[in-house]
């Protein structure tokens, strides 16, 4: 942020020099190339009046090499007086024969004769002068006797005018030199609190609500006043988490034991209970066990929104075939077959233990919901994108595909079914409403999502998309798409 804000104000001061200087370097400029013209025209102007009198008193011969002289010293430059016939009558520098004989060719001199002045000025780029002649004709009648014709160096003024655009130039480094000290300073003196409360926030999310407070006493008052609300939000965020914390821990200790304590009481009354009075004893034992698993649920939710963990790398398959070793005599002992298909999917990214809990709770949905001699099906695949193009860099998906032959939901209930507590009319007793939205918190803690389909058996179809750890997909071999697709098989069960 220091240097952004350092950035814009060397910026705006760029743009203000620029707007500045640039204007009054030109204006110099053209003051003194104004001052150098007006000063050789005053200049001609007198060498002509001059000559004009020395002529018509007959004493140009003596009078004007004198004159012509003392102007060209005074000047630095070159004068040169010519009759009406362009022949030279003084010259302040020696000239050659051919120069002297084309004298009344030269545009400058051709204009005086003919009663014109002309000021030849040729510029530099910057502004500065380059090249200055002045020609002016001698004599006040509409026909001139002569011309007077100088030329003025403009070395000097070129300078001058090169040294005001160096001092600008510096001047402008300079205030651009002060402008990043002083706003150099300034941006540290605003960004500091900024970046501490950058720093006090990762620290709060990566701390599980430990927290240092942010000074408020630095910073413009705008920073400290949200330096100060942080300070309080956080301090009600870190209590929260506490208070979340201790109920987790205890919750889980003092809702555990009296529910085994009661449970375990239940069964020990089955013995003394008339046969009339033991379907009471059975349903409460029921609704003790899906109290239990109510308590277990509502801790693990709490325990995901606690604490945001970060997905890892996990094989699917292997905990999908793991998952299925398990549950597989239970599912034995009410007569539904359970068919694993695992092919080559490879691993996904999700949170560590949510593939497991993702799969004991739809399994134990699947079970309570599926009629003797049914078949829950547990099907891995591997989703990728339409290719469009020889490279695609779109990622790749693993769907995990739970499927039984139950009763199956409608369309309004499967919009329903990850609603907490809720449970579709009808549902097989012992369920808590808590599975399925346990199910979608892991997903999207992992990255993915959960859906509900209905099963073209009846029942439902539960999807779990997951990212997949392999690369993006790159364009279709010789064969397509068949040469990457994964195959579906089935491992070896145990007998």
């Amino acid at each position: 942020m220091t240097r952004r804000l350092l950035l814009s104000y060397l910026s705006l001061a760029a743009l203000v020099l620029l707007c500045l200087e640039i204007p009054l370097g030109f204006v110099y400029s053209r003051g003194e190339r104004e001052q150098v013209v007006n000063a050789a025209k005053d200049e001609a102007e007198s060498v002509s009046a001059y000559a004009a009198l020395s002529l018509a008193a007959g004493r140009a011969e003596r009078d004007l090499p004198t004159r012509v002289a003392h102007c060209a010293q005074r000047i630095g430059g070159k004068v040169v007086i010519v009759d009406a016939s362009g022949a030279s009558l003084a010259t302040s520098h020696p000239t050659d024969p051919a120069m002297s004989g084309n004298l009344a060719a030269r545009p400058g001199i051709a204009a005086a004769l003919r009663g014109t002045s002309t000021v030849d000025v040729r510029t530099s780029t910057i502004g500065g002068v380059e090249y200055l002649s002045v020609a002016a004709p001698v004599g006040q009648d509409a026909q001139p006797v002569g011309a007077v014709w100088l030329t003025v160096p403009t070395r000097m003024v070129h300078e001058r005018v090169h040294h005001v655009w160096l001092l600008l130039a510096l001047g402008g480094f300079a205030v651009l030199t002060a402008v990043t000290v002083v706003g150099f300073a300034f941006a540290r003196w605003t960004s500091r609190p900024i970046r501490e409360l950058e720093h006090a926030t990762h620290e709060l999310a990566e701390g599980g609500g430990r927290f240092t407070p942010v000074t408020i006493t630095k910073g413009p008052p705008e920073v400290r006043s949200l330096a100060a609300a942080f300070n309080h939000t956080a301090a009600r965020l870190a209590h929260l988490l506490a208070s979340q914390r201790a109920f987790a821990g205890e919750a889980s200790h003092q809702l555990k034991t009296p529910l085994a304590a009661l449970r375990l009481r239940l069964e020990n009354l089955e013995p003394d209970t008339a046969a009339r009075a033991r379907g009471s004893l059975t349903a409460a034992v029921t609704e003790t066990d899906r109290l239990a698993r109510m308590v277990e649920h509502l801790l693990a939710m709490a325990r995901l929104e606690e604490h945001a963990a970060i997905p890892a790398t996990v094989d699917l398959g292997a905990v999908c075939t793991e998952r299925h070793r398990t549950w597989q005599p239970l599912f034995a002992r009410e007569d539904v077959s359970l068919v694993l298909f695992a092919g080559s999917v490879g691993p996904v990214l999700a949170v560590p233990g949510a593939v497991e809990q993702i799969m004991d709770n739809l399994l134990s949905n699947a079970l309570r919901a599926s009629p003797a001699g049914s078949t829950v099906t547990i099907e891995l695949r591997l989703h990728a994108p339409s290719r469009r193009a020889l490279r695609d860099s779109r990622p790749r998906w693993v769907d995990l595909h739970v499927t039984d032959e139950g009763p199956g939901m409608t369309e309004e209930q499967r919009a329903r079914a990850f609603d907490r507590f809720w449970r579709a009319p009808g549902a097989p007793k012992g369920g808590t409403g808590l599975g399925l939205a346990l199910v979608q918190r892991l997903a999207h803690a992992s990255g993915g999502e959960a859906t509900l389909h209905a099963a073209a058996t009846g029942g439902l179809d539960v999807v779990i998309r997951l990212p997949s750890v392999r690369p993006p997909v790159e364009g279709p071999g010789p064969g397509g798409d068949r040469s990457r697709r994964p195959r579906r098989e089935a491992p070896a069960l145990p007998a």
